[in-house]
């Protein structure tokens, strides 16, 4: 039976990755695939409320808490190559030491939670421009970051899989990717309900509200800011380090994995990391 030694796993430097990248970009696009790499500027990776928010749910996965850091280097070193958010599912691109393919797949908000979110922020909403720039009031900010009920997604209500032979249930090209999603939402924000098969004009056509995109301010008293979403998380988050108050521990037998509610990860074998 065949193992795989993840110490005999060729280095590859990243000068060579990056080569690596632009070869395989220039073949998708000879072929007509519109590429959408997730390029970050500086160290943080998201710096908007939906961007932000999306990384601080990520980093409640405290199953995973050991792959994130990996995931967030490869993502600001501009390893996601292609990232495509559709329907209840994300396709990327990865170049690690070979160019792997990521799926991840999300279990879309259900009606039922849908309705409850819209009547719960009714009245609180103003205008589309409100919405998507998070410029939300403190309720609405609540509500829709809220665990389990909210718009993020639970660990149970993710499944991913990577062509690379890593045997961990999430490997650093699938963090890498589900940052990058963080990263496109900064300045895509409407992809997050495409991604749950809704559309925001719902949060607002439920409270009978005029859908124009308004340039009508909101009481500045009752926002709260972007910069206390850790403390709305229940989270001590630094993007630029390992966050401090997630677990690190690995499953130590066959058992106690089956046991674990986070998602299940499937790895195609015969290929190097």
């Amino acid at each position: 039976m065949y193992y795989y030694d993840w110490r005999r796993r060729p280095q590859v430097s990243m000068a060579e990755r990056k080569l690596q990248a632009l070869r395989k970009i220039e073949q998708l696009r000879k072929k007509g695939h519109a590429v959408s790499p997730v390029k970050i500027e500086g160290r943080a990776i998201a710096v908007t409320f939906w961007g932000k928010a999306w990384c601080e749910n990520l980093e409640r996965y405290s199953d995973f808490a050991n792959r994130l850091p990996r995931g967030r280097t490869y993502a600001r070193n501009g390893s996601v190559i292609d990232l495509q958010i559709g329907p209840a599912e994300v396709k990327a691109l990865v170049s690690g030491s070979s160019v792997y393919q990521v799926e991840v797949k999300i279990t879309p908000v259900g009606k039922t939670r849908w309705k409850s979110i819209c009547k719960d922020c009714a009245g609180a909403i103003d205008s589309l421009v409100e919405l998507l720039q998070g410029r939300l009031s403190e309720r609405v900010m609540e509500r829709i970051c809220r665990e389990n009920t909210g718009l993020f997604p639970s660990a149970k209500e993710i499944d991913f899989s990577c062509s690379c032979p890593d045997w961990a249930f999430m490997c650093k090209h699938v963090a890498a990717v589900l940052y990058g999603i963080g990263a496109r939402l900064d300045r895509q924000p409407e992809l997050l309900f495409r991604l749950h098969k809704l559309h925001e004009n719902e949060l607002i056509r439920s409270t009978g509200t005029d859908l124009r995109l308004t340039r009508k301010g909101i009481n500045s008293a009752t926002i709260l800011s972007t910069d206390n979403l850790s403390e709305l998380f229940g989270l001590d988050l630094a993007h630029s380090r390992a966050p401090s108050k997630l677990s690190a521990s690995r499953p130590n037998s066959k058992k106690s994995r089956k046991e674990m509610r986070g998602p299940k990860r499937r790895v195609s074998p015969g290929t190097s990391v």
